[in-house]
């Protein structure tokens, strides 16, 4: 995200956000997050009435206001994910949108401030975003997983390798296996390869791809070949031994006399044998059925 843009990206759809506390033009990130913190915070009594105004008449003015008043919470939330390094402008965007889904769901009635109702909306956006973009491959996908990454990110101290006793120590605490934790430990460690080398680079022959070894050495695929081929010698030739002269000469006319299957028609063979075309087309429909039958013991 650039800076031209952080301001129609980060402020919520349709909120007129000007009127609402804004001043001045929004052009990069800093601005945003000094014009948030401006915006006045709403009283329990002001939160509550603008939350019955949402569920009882839908009304969106009042989900604006809850949703702009929280916006420095969201850019507090965020800051704590700075060491995925992901932009702070995005994981900022991901929270605004956990945020709106809260102030959607809020039930001022339950006796909670929206404000620790809402913490749980916007981490779960931004860990999904986390999860999704900070690696090509996924180093969570179950519950637990993803509980784990995100515990075992905050307690591991620097880039360096756990020692037992550290791995022991974080799978008490977290009450986990420790060998989920050495497992996660492994895909935090391990870092995205590109398959090819960039289109600059003149050493591309090192990159991985040309380390792959090729397909058409695969036990199955030579079978495949294999096969193929005794189908198109041994196997055609037998099926066609099966035909009479006249089934043969039409089956051979018409689909193995020109590589392009360009073969003869339906009239032209009409002609020669001095029957009409639908009689061909049944001599051809029992031919090829014959064949058919004869190929099944080449597959």
């Amino acid at each position: 995200m650039n800076a031209a843009s952080a301001q129609l990206a980060l402020v919520p759809a349709g909120s007129n956000a000007l009127e609402l506390g804004f001043s001045g033009a929004l052009g990069n990130l800093d601005a945003y997050i000094s014009a948030v913190n401006r915006l006045p915070m709403l009283s329990q009594e002001e939160e509550s009435s603008l939350a019955q105004r949402l569920r009882e008449h839908n009304d969106l003015a009042a989900a604006q206001k809850m949703v702009l008043s929280h916006l420095r919470l969201v850019v507090s939330i965020a800051r704590g994910y700075l060491g995925y390094g992901l932009p702070h402008a995005d994981l900022i965007q991901e929270g605004n949108i956990g945020l709106m889904k809260a102030v959607k769901r809020f039930d001022p009635s339950q006796g909670v401030r929206l404000v620790s109702y809402a913490m749980h909306w916007i981490k779960a956006e931004i860990h999904e975003y986390i999860l999704k973009n900070w690696r090509l491959v996924k180093v969570a996908t179950t519950k637990a997983q993803r509980k784990l990454f995100f515990n075992l990110r905050s307690h591991k101290q620097g880039l360096d390798a756990m020692s037992p006793a550290q791995i022991d120590a974080l799978a008490k605490q977290l009450d986990v296996k420790r060998e989920e934790v050495i497992e996660m430990e492994t895909r935090l460690a391990g870092h995205d390869v590109a398959l090819e080398a960039p289109a600059d680079d003149e050493d591309d022959k090192f990159a991985p791809i040309a380390y792959l070894a090729s397909d058409s050495g695969e036990p199955t695929r030579v079978l495949e070949a294999k096969q193929q081929m005794r189908l198109q010698s041994e196997g055609l030739e037998e099926a066609l031994s099966k035909l009479d002269d006249r089934s043969r000469r039409i089956i051979e006319a018409r689909w193995l006399a020109n590589d392009d299957g360009s073969g003869a028609t339906l009239h032209e063979l009409a002609a020669e044998f001095g029957v009409s075309a639908e009689r061909i087309r049944q001599i051809e429909t029992a031919a090829l059925k014959k064949m058919k039958t004869a190929l099944a013991a080449y597959l």
